[in-house]
């Protein structure tokens, strides 16, 4: 029966010295944390930067002063469902 590598790197750990295993987990959880928060910041990363783009904040200028006139319909900000 083949040993699937999952279970072999769990034998290997095994016999490491716990002090060894303490600082191999830290490592690994560090790493884990590290390619977990990679695709949040990369996304934060992106928004920055579409919003520092000038082609970008003219185009928003533009849908602003497009919805402007709706902006003047007498509505207000409504308070039903605050």
């Amino acid at each position: 029966m083949a040993v699937s590598p999952a279970n072999e790197i769990e034998k290997q750990f095994a016999r490491l010295p716990a002090e060894t295993q303490l600082s191999l987990l830290e490592r690994l959880v560090h790493h884990l944390r590290q390619s977990l928060e990679a695709p949040q910041e990369s996304w934060e990363a992106k928004l920055s930067a579409m919003a520092a783009d000038p082609q970008m904040q003219r185009e928003l200028r533009r849908i602003d002063s497009e919805f402007s006139a709706a902006e003047a319909d007498g509505l207000g900000k409504s308070t039903a469902f605050a």
